[in-house]
């Protein structure tokens, strides 16, 4: 993948109302060197195949509805040819219907919990209205009672270094507690990338300043109709409060027009999961592992 490919993913992506997080170009670019991420155009339909631990899968196919049971048939033959059993992860519902219907084959397919994505109204990030957001209202309130003088801006060249800054303290914090992780090297050498690239993207993004410094920042893009999707959110997390400002901050200032954020999956870690549900997401998009029988 190259970031010439940006307008052939999105003729894709754009065709139809797809809810995974992982269904635009930014995301696969970021991830596409840890998971070895190929693609081929074939016939007007999209492919991709990824690598994870020695095995591999591919994504589910990107098209007209007319175009799938072909589709698949040819992710099995492609797979067969190679001597690898077919399977396809993180499907979403409709692609699951359409491998049920395929005639000539049977797919076990599961829900995987994991990689469910975490979808919120955006007026509840905004506004942080009601009983059920009192504690995350108290945390915003909290913060700009101690920090009176942070302010909000966009993402800019101008401050682009500075975010690098807040990326490589979060890192250096974090990585003496799970040195054996491989996912932190990936995500740090993504986020960096796209920072790097900014520009290449068409995404949004906002930082929060304190001191004339650059304290927390986040970025994202529309992934839908209705729905902003949220790519990566990092703070100095020694400064109380600094998550929940740039949630709420970022939201309000960006994403105002929006009916929905999704903000990702929790990958199984029970502190994230713990704390995207604490939020109080709307809805949750299922996802699907499908490997043929």
């Amino acid at each position: 993948m190259e970031k010439a490919d940006k307008p052939t993913f999105d003729k894709y992506f754009r065709a139809r109302y797809y809810e995974n997080a992982h269904f635009n170009f930014t995301n696969l670019y970021m991830w596409r060197k840890p998971y070895n991420i190929r693609w081929a155009e074939l016939d007007g339909v999209l492919y991709m195949l990824a690598d994870w631990e020695g095995a591999t899968f591919a994504l589910q196919p990107f098209g007209t509805d007319d175009k799938m049971q072909s589709a698949i048939k040819t992710l099995i033959d492609h797979f067969n040819a190679n001597g690898m059993q077919c399977f396809i992860s993180g499907v979403e519902k409709f692609f699951v219907d359409e491998l049920n219907r395929y005639p000539d084959a049977d797919f076990d397919i599961k829900k995987i919990d994991y990689n469910f994505d975490y979808v919120y109204l955006a007026d509840d990030l905004i506004n942080l209205s009601g009983r059920k957001f009192h504690a995350k209202k108290n945390h915003v309130n909290a913060f700009y009672k101690s920090y009176p003088f942070a302010e909000y801006v966009p993402i800019t060249c101008a401050i682009i270094p500075e975010c690098r800054d807040v990326l490589e303290s979060w890192y250096e914090l974090r990585s003496p507690e799970l040195p054996d992780d491989p996912f932190l090297d990936d995500e740090h050498n993504a986020i960096i990338e796209v920072l790097n690239n900014f520009g290449d993207f068409n995404l949004k993004g906002g930082a929060l300043k304190l001191d004339d410094k650059i304290i927390a920042f986040s970025f994202g893009e529309q992934l839908n109709e209705d729905t902003a999707v949220i790519h990566v959110e990092k703070a100095d997390s020694s400064i109380r409060g600094a998550y929940a400002a740039i949630n709420q901050a970022f939201a309000a200032a960006e994403w105002s027009k929006m009916k929905y954020i999704n903000r990702e999956e929790d990958m199984g870690l029970p502190n994230l999961r713990k704390a995207k549900e604490s939020y109080k997401p709307v809805k949750l998009i299922e996802k699907f592992n499908a490997r043929l029988k």
